[in-house]
């Protein structure tokens, strides 16, 4: 790796959004969603083709329903009705046949935009840092990621043919009646207006209630998963908890029928109010057709013809109508995705990352001069820190809660950026070094080990999906859990459950120690790893570190000071500062706070 420079002009800008642009960032326009199909134009070219084909050849029945009406039938030509008959039939194969292409290729379409949309926020959230996962409801996430993009569904699968289809269709008709009169035209198109306007009223409305539906569905997403975990379930059943939490969701999921009810019925009486005024046209046609000043103007065959092309006409309107409603309805729907995939990258990936030789990575971390404040507390959690811990040696955090050692941990494996000031790894600061490249030098175990829901073999493959089952094995041994998982029923197949609560915190902490050797990172970072653990297990656990960290740069965290004493090097921080640094001999004689906290 070659050494890096305290601020390169590549870095992201990582600042917070001022509220103005967050404003922006939330509002959701045509445009934006629009060019979610951008990538599709070549197929919605095609769809949009074989719709105008299929409503122009539809337009053909009732030309022929004309011809039969006035020639075919009072001439008696029986060849004639024959054609007529048959390319009535023909009208109808065509635009089934064209119909079930547009359905395959729309529907495969909108299956891709959504697709799209999921891997996006997915990707998007995974780049977030744990800042956010603080301050976020889980289930909130899941909620967004299934509920909202799965209710964007028939909008986005269905609504550019619908569109397409609809107008198409209309224009088509349109084209047809004023061939056949114009008059009546005029007559049949009254309603429009009045029907358009009472469209509008009814998307705004639904999209108020959408809204309120979504949020209404984050909080059922976040009862079950808060309540249905294993770590929930326990507590709710040793605080006696479980009616309560059944009485909240209850409610949550009855608010739920009424916002759905308003959904549906929002504009009902309206819009059945247009359904039968567009019903009632056609008898507004015929009496036309009768007034003396009309009389005699239209055949039979014409006017027919023309109630069928006007009944026709009813349908892709509405259909327009209904997917205006749908369009608007759904922008609460984009409004909420779109706010996560407009989230700031508060730790974001180098625009040109400092190349590295894996092979070459020695493993010398500085800090220097590195300040730290979490967004929102007003204080630093770490100020002024200047450390240099040499390749291969070993370096301990010590100090009371809230002192900031985890706070340091976390800007070596980059959890989050320093306010000011830089961490480098062999001279390079870790702001330039690609996140994969990151994650292969710098390994974390925490006290909180996390497992997947599969099996254990899995689990330790997570952290290098190419590893071999006797590489997975080695590891096992190096970490002490080998025996233990060569003794379940089913040896390294066998599911850890969720969380991993099937193993004890000692068994975790083991296995979590040989996911990580798997990596094989030249830089450890153990935070607090054994400090919920008993002595008897503290000492298997230890014995699996001592190998972890063999040849390795390694930075401890510790309540336990008997865990830390054959450090290379201590320092004891005290309200985010450095308050005294030395081996353990020396500091004990120092009789500084080191050594009051060995006497505590």
């Amino acid at each position: 790796m070659e050494p890096g420079v305290p601020n390169r002009p590549g870095r992201p800008d990582t600042r917070t959004p001022s509220p103005e642009e967050r404003e922006q960032a939330r509002a959701v326009s045509l445009h934006r969603i629009g060019a979610l199909f951008a990538p599709h134009r070549g197929p919605l070219a095609v769809v949009v083709a074989t719709i105008a084909v299929s409503s122009v050849v539809g337009m053909a029945s009732p030309f022929l329903l004309r011809e039969v009406i006035d020639v075919a039938l009072p001439q008696r030509d029986v060849v004639l009705l024959a054609w007529l008959a048959g390319g009535m039939v023909a009208v109808a194969a065509v635009t089934a046949a064209l119909g079930v292409a547009q359905t395959w290729i729309s529907t495969r379409i909108g299956q891709e935009v959504m697709h799209g949309l999921r891997t996006a926020v997915f990707a998007h959230l995974q780049r977030q840092s744990p800042a956010f996962f603080v301050r976020t409801r889980t289930g909130e996430v899941q909620s967004r990621i299934m509920n909202d993009i799965g209710g964007m569904q028939s909008v986005v699968t269905g609504t550019a043919t619908s569109v397409a289809s609809n107008l198409t269709t209309t224009v088509a008709t349109l084209v047809a009646m004023l061939a056949l009169s114009w008059q009546l035209t005029l007559v049949s198109l009254v309603v429009l207006p009045p029907a358009v306007l009472l469209a509008r009223r009814v998307g705004r409305t639904r999209r108020a209630v959408t809204a309120a539906q979504q949020r209404e569905l984050a909080d059922l997403n976040v009862a079950v998963e808060e309540s249905l975990s294993v770590s929930g379930a326990t507590l709710s059943r040793t605080l006696g908890s479980g009616p309560e939490l059944t009485r909240r969701f209850t409610g949550s999921s009855s608010r739920l029928i009424g916002l759905e009810l308003r959904a549906q019925l929002a504009g009902r009486w309206s819009m059945a109010v247009t359904q039968v005024v567009f019903a009632a046209v056609p008898a507004v046609i015929y009496l036309s057709a009768g007034l003396p000043f009309t009389a005699g103007t239209l055949s039979i065959g014409t006017l027919v013809a023309f109630t069928a092309l006007q009944a026709g006409l009813f349908r892709p309107v509405m259909g327009l109508l209904s997917t205006g409603v749908q369009i608007v309805a759904s922008l609460a729907l984009f409004a909420r995705i779109f706010e996560y995939l407009d989230l700031p990258v508060d730790v974001a990936e180098p625009r040109h990352p400092v190349p590295v030789d894996h092979a070459r990575v020695r493993g010398h971390v500085r800090l220097e001069d590195v300040t730290y404040a979490y967004p929102g507390s007003g204080t630093a959690a770490v100020a002024g820190i200047d450390l240099d811990v040499p390749a291969g040696s070993t370096l301990a955090l010590v100090g009371e809660t809230g002192s900031g050692k985890s706070t340091l941990a976390g800007l070596v494996a980059r959890l989050h950026d320093p306010t000011s000031g830089r961490v480098t790894i062999d001279g390079v600061d870790v702001r330039d070094l690609a996140t994969a490249d990151l994650t292969r030098i710098v390994g974390v175990v925490s006290q909180e080990t996390y497992l997947l829901h599969t099996t254990v073999r899995e689990n330790l493959r997570h952290a290098r999906p190419d590893a071999s089952d006797a590489e997975i094995e080695a590891a096992a041994r190096a970490a002490q859990v080998h025996d233990l998982i060569s003794a379940l029923p089913d040896g390294y197949d066998t599911v850890v459950g969720s969380r991993g609560h099937r193993f004890s915190g000692g068994e975790k902490q083991r296995i979590a120690i040989a996911r990580t050797l798997l990596r094989d990172p030249r830089v450890l970072v153990l935070d607090e790893a054994t400090s919920a653990l008993d002595t008897r297990t503290e000492r298997a656990v230890q014995a699996a570190f001592d190998e972890l960290s063999r040849g390795r740069t390694t930075i401890t965290i510790a309540h336990r000071l008997s865990t830390v004493r054959d450090a290379d090097r201590i320092v004891v921080l005290d309200h985010g500062r450095i308050a005294e640094a030395g081996s353990h001999d020396e500091l004990l004689a120092g009789s500084g706070r080191y050594a009051a906290l060995a006497a505590a």
